[in-house]
């Protein structure tokens, strides 16, 4: 038999196989799917498993969050089960610190939710357990801790405030042009986390706001995998996945892209040498030679510095917009510690001035209390446990802890719980801290974020800049905010803004 012959029977018969594979994954899914729909008209006779399944919450709630958030206020433990996702949702501090600290060791990310977001996220830090975590926790807590490296971090900032951000604003000053405030936000932060992980600038937030390719496949894939933990079961999107098809065609070529682009950026710094270079990729390159294993790392990094602190920011200027009383006293605040304006030739604002800044502090932890970026967090039970609330969780059992009810639970804030209110946070002026367990918009425990300080100084620094030079009106400050599936909180048709300067 000739070459020719033999390769075309070889490629026959891998014809035959791929199609016998693809006909047997297609009918083990819909099989599988057909038995899921099955058991959920046995199990599901509860009315909130069937409001999830049929949509009909949405008539009475314009967020899922506010539903969870009303289910729990009647709930009274604090805590519910949606049986058809078998997921404990709870609103109880002291179910969150049992989760997150006391039985830490029962309650890991877990399977399911590596598998969820693994196509995007691989083997990074956020979602990874055991050794990995622990490896590149304390990797990331030695990077992240030191003076030098929030020095970096906070010189970059303060670069993108005065380059890029004040001029922007100022171009759209008294003209009556309405700016996307969440956009200019997101563009910002995707600016600074790509400098501090990559020591690459994408310019998003130039003049001419360009469309930067990367950002765009990066957020379309966090929103496509976002979506993958709203299907009433795995099965739906693992079928498509299989099949190549619809949104998990569109999820696998966005983190193509991803990949290309992380790629990019190790091969260039390998090839500039990273020794003497201070971001994140040429700090973890000095112990990591695993290109793939790089790109998990720094993927999760940009995921966690981007859209929590761009979704912070939003939150923020909209609640402002609701209270000039608190953007005055913040200004009352600045003018206090800062007497003499900022020039171009010295920092905006020190670290030591802004420890100074407790009402400030409070107004920004206040916000993120109403408004955490991570609106909740699941964990998935090694093992049978019992929750403080007597709930009892059987293995495997998705829980999950819900930061956003939490901030609007009476029980928990108070009955002035609903109010934006920072003087909640002060005694005597100065900031008390609350519990991370009744405030775990950072997590708490083991996982506690270990850029929330970065984080919080990175919003207070464009807070300042912004309200110390602009007065910023929202463009329909009636419309509540309305959040689109996303792994974190991202309001639906952005936030539109008029700016106008203030004057000296």
């Amino acid at each position: 038999m000739d070459s020719d012959s033999s390769s075309f029977w070889f490629c026959s018969i891998c014809s035959v196989f791929s199609f016998m594979f693809f006909s047997f994954t297609l009918l083990f899914s819909l099989f599988s799917l057909s038995i899921f729909v099955l058991r959920l008209k046995l199990w599901c006779k509860c009315e909130i498993c069937r409001a999830f399944l049929d949509s009909s919450w949405t008539k009475d709630f314009d967020n899922l969050c506010d539903w969870y958030t009303h289910l729990l206020n009647k709930s009274p433990t604090g805590s519910i089960r949606i049986h058809v996702l078998g997921n404990i949702v709870t609103a109880d501090p002291e179910n969150v610190q049992h989760i997150l600290k006391t039985r830490f060791q029962n309650y890991p990310k877990g399977k399911p939710f590596s598998v969820l977001l693994g196509d995007l996220l691989g083997q990074g830090i956020f979602n990874v357990d055991g050794d990995s975590w622990m490896f590149q926790r304390k990797m990331a807590s030695l990077e992240l801790g030191s003076v030098s490296i929030r020095m970096h971090a906070f010189g970059i900032v303060e670069s993108e405030i005065r380059s890029r951000l004040i001029p922007l604003l100022s171009s759209a000053s008294g003209n009556q042009r309405v700016l996307d405030l969440q956009d200019v936000f997101r563009r910002f932060s995707f600016d600074n986390i790509c400098k501090f992980s990559f020591g690459f600038d994408p310019g998003c937030l130039e003049f001419s706001l360009p469309v930067s390719e990367f950002a765009e496949a990066f957020d379309l894939a966090s929103k496509l995998s976002a979506q993958r933990g709203l299907a009433a079961s795995s099965l739906i999107w693992k079928a498509k996945r299989v099949l190549n098809l619809g949104s998990e065609r569109k999820l696998k070529q966005a983190i193509t892209m991803v990949d290309e682009f992380a790629q990019r950026m190790i091969n260039q710094r390998r090839e500039m040498g990273f020794s003497d270079n201070h971001d994140l990729l040429s700090r973890f390159m000095g112990t990591i030679d695993d290109d793939k294993y790089l790109r998990d790392i720094v993927v999760s990094f940009i995921l966690a510095g981007r859209d929590t602190v761009a979704s912070g920011l939003t939150s923020f200027f909209w609640l402002l917009s609701q209270h000039p009383e608190v953007e005055s006293t913040i200004r009352e605040e600045f003018e206090r510690v800062v007497p003499s304006p900022p020039c171009d030739d010295r920092p905006f604002v020190t670290f030591d001035q802004m420890r100074e800044m407790h009402y400030l502090h409070a107004a920004v932890c206040e916000s993120l209390r109403l408004f955490p970026p991570v609106q909740f967090d699941s964990k998935f039970a090694e093992d049978d446990d019992v929750l403080p609330d007597c709930s009892f969780v059987r293995r495997g059992t998705r829980v999950t802890y819900h930061p956003y009810a939490m901030g609007r639970m009476e029980r928990v804030w108070g009955s002035n719980c609903l109010e934006f209110n920072p003087e909640r946070w002060l005694k005597n002026g100065r900031f008390i801290p609350e519990s991370p367990y009744k405030y775990p918009v950072f997590q708490a425990g083991l996982r506690v974020c270990l850029g929330k300080e970065m984080a919080v100084a990175e919003m207070k620094c464009v807070v300042l800049a912004i309200i110390s030079r602009f007065n910023i009106r929202v463009a329909d400050p009636n419309r509540k905010p309305m959040f689109a599936p996303a792994l974190t909180a991202t309001v639906r048709g952005g936030l539109p803004i008029f700016v106008q300067e203030r004057g000296p």
